[in-house]
């Protein structure tokens, strides 16, 4: 169960300075705990606290630094349960995929302690030519100081962790606004960071209401900022940056292709596409929105995963057997409902779901889409998947690059030349071969192009961004 209230964080210190911010039980709609909403003063003495750190936490060791992530990874251990029953709760995340989250947590933590101790620089052959004769080069990776971090709600432990714990291994102060619908995961996070001895004002976890938090954005006391959330959000943040470094990791509408060679294991295919297009209800920025079957089974294709998703189990998230868990708000799953009325009205033939009960809205599976319609064109963020035909791969590539996204996209194939050209043509961040465009690793580069972002997460790939290269030139002749 969660606390009756839980504090912020400014510069380390637990506050108590109000329980202004309301969570709800995403599936009851009630109240579940109060949290401390911080303002403008709060947020400024924060970065003022991450200013004064800067220092002092670059001077923090390496080693010092490996061991607060490892107090982390063993408390998350020790605290798993109650992170993935308040995960369930503030975010109506069924339970069993709550403790994913948390699982991913841990490694997410495990691999920033591995590469804290790897953050190295190069020795550079200068001597291209006469006249450098005698120099030699050397760089090293420096952090690049106090960091603005702003997470979302649909993963609100681990997406706060790619943030948080690369920027512990690479020695920047931070930070981070957590969604404020689903702030709990990140204040246990910051109540365990609390434990640790890092330099005072080395990371402050502060919720605030969007119209409050401006200075994450616009003060230049940051010298990165890192947000992941819808895309009108994300470019308008990064316009109002100024010189920062600005990290964009926003949506997606992802497509898979499957391929007329799948048919022998037709069965896991449609497993993992619904795992994909479902899990969370949708509520992931690299969820199958659009699924293209070859013509030669689309027919079978589409049979059995329609099957499938009418037998999944939609209700409370606490439930073990349950799969289909509420959207975070009713306002979300009204949206989504009316995309896919809409979607009907204009020709789509909607083959199961899309019935609405508060926020509860049920799986839905849609075919003969235009795909000028919003649920095909933008982001769906929920349960609706949509099903295409194709006859030509380079058609279908083409199809999967027909759109203001480019995150992930998957492909089953066992054809190496298709697997090769889709790597070469699709307009993504990554291609998948084998699975769903849903798939993850916390120590891979993620990160999308087009309206999907700018820049990678992954925590090597983060630390990078998170600090800058020194050059340091010797004339020894």
């Amino acid at each position: 169960m969660l606390a009756e209230t839980y504090p912020y964080y400014l510069a380390n210190k637990a506050v108590a300075a109000n329980t202004d911010l309301e969570v709800t039980d995403k599936f009851s709609g009630k109240v579940a705990t109060r949290v401390a909403l911080a303002d403008a003063k709060a947020i400024d003495a924060a970065i003022a606290a991450a200013v004064q750190a800067q220092e002092p936490l670059r001077r923090f060791a390496p080693y010092q630094r490996q061991a607060v992530l490892e107090h982390c990874i063993q408390r998350f251990r020790e605290r798993a349960e109650e992170m993935a029953v308040a995960l369930c709760i503030e975010a109506g995340k069924p339970i069993k995929d709550s403790r994913g989250e948390v699982a991913r947590l841990i490694d997410t933590f495990k691999v920033a302690a591995e590469e804290s101790l790897r953050i190295d620089g190069e020795t550079i052959n200068l001597e291209i030519s006469a006249r450098a004769r005698g120099y030699r080069g050397f760089s090293k990776r420096v952090p690049i100081g106090p960091c603005s971090f702003i997470s979302p709600f649909n993963f609100p432990l681990n997406l706060a962790a790619h943030k948080v714990a690369p920027a512990i291994a690479a020695g920047c102060p931070f930070v981070l606004k957590p969604a404020s619908r689903t702030p709990i995961g990140a204040l246990i996070i910051g109540e365990v960071l609390a434990e640790t001895d890092l330099p005072a004002g080395a990371f402050s976890i502060l919720p605030a209401h969007r119209d409050g938090a401006d200075l994450f954005t616009t003060d230049e006391r940051f010298k990165l900022l890192s947000f992941t959330g819808s895309p009108g959000v994300g470019w308008d943040l990064k316009a109002r940056a100024g010189k920062k470094k600005v990290v964009l990791e926003l949506g997606g509408n992802a497509a898979c292709i499957v391929d007329a060679d799948q048919r022998d294991r037709l069965d896991f295919v449609v497993e993992r596409l619904v795992f994909g297009a479902f899990y969370q209800s949708g509520q992931s920025c690299i969820s199958v929105q659009r699924i293209l079957a070859h013509d030669d089974l689309y027919d079978e294709l589409r049979d059995r995963l329609v099957a499938k998703v009418k037998s999944l189990k939609s209700g409370d998230p606490r439930a073990e057997d349950t799969f289909i868990g509420p959207m975070i708000d009713v306002k979300e799953a009204q949206r989504l409902q009316g995309w896919i009325d809409e979607a009907v009205k204009a020709g789509a033939r909607l083959l199961c779901g899309g019935s609405r009960d508060g926020a509860m809205l049920q799986p839905a599976v849609l075919e003969n889409v235009d795909a000028k319609q919003s649920v095909s064109c933008m982001e769906a963020f929920g349960p609706v998947v949509l099903l295409q035909r194709w006859n030509d791969f380079d058609a279908a590539l083409a199809s999967v690059n027909d759109s203001d996204f480019g995150l992930q996209a998957g492909l089953f194939s066992y054809d190496l030349r298709k697997t090769l050209r889709a790597w070469d043509v699709l307009e993504v961040g990554g291609v998948i071969v084998g699975d769903v465009p849903s798939f993850r690793v916390d120590n891979m580069p993620y990160g999308g192009v087009k309206d999907s972002g700018l820049g990678r997460e992954g925590i090597r790939y983060a630390i990078e961004d998170m600090t800058e290269l020194r050059l340091l030139v010797v004339r020894d002749a």
